[in-house]
């Protein structure tokens, strides 16, 4: 099921004494969000007007209507949203909530392995958490001769497994 809504990211404090916030952003860089311009907050999904800049390895957010360091405080924690067709992507590139859930297939033998549990970004390139049946981890690097396919549509990520992905080889 495809979200209307994606997690952007976490208020975790204040900045200065205008109402701005510090906002530890999940996506690849906070320059990410200098075009946004509307945000989503609650689980009612209130819009929010917004301008971003990046700051550091955090974006520095202004909200309309939060206006004091209180009243940004109060946020502190919470997350927000944007609305995915807010948000273009390059070809090749996924959001992360669409490859969470996804099962971690063979491109030759179809052999089911597990399903996506996490991504982690390790800086070279992203890593896939997957558990499998018995929800023993294991971790898939993002690597063109491992990672063969991404289906989002069909809820599938086609693998090569290198040796000693799954097993104890050398």
């Amino acid at each position: 099921m495809v979200k209307e809504f994606l997690e952007i990211g976490k208020i975790v404090s204040t900045h200065g004494i205008r109402g701005e916030v510090r906002f530890e952003c999940w996506c690849n860089s906070p320059s990410d969000l200098l075009n946004i311009k509307k945000m989503y907050i609650g689980k009612d999904k209130k819009c929010i007007s917004v301008k971003c800049r990046p700051h550091k390895n955090i974006a520095i957010i202004k909200i309309d209507g939060v206006d004091t360091v209180e009243a940004a405080a109060k946020l502190r924690n919470t997350v927000l949203f944007i609305k995915r067709e807010d948000i273009k992507l390059q070809e090749g590139e996924y959001f992360i909530q669409d490859i969470i859930g996804l099962d971690i297939v063979d491109v030759d033998s179809q052999k089911l392995y597990g399903k996506v549990t996490n991504v982690i970004s390790t800086g070279a390139n992203d890593v896939y958490e997957m558990k499998d049946e018995n929800s023993k981890l294991f971790y898939i690097p993002v690597i063109q001769d491992v990672v063969k396919k991404i289906d989002i549509e069909n809820g599938k990520i086609y693998i090569y497994p290198m040796k000693g992905l799954f097993d104890d080889e050398d």
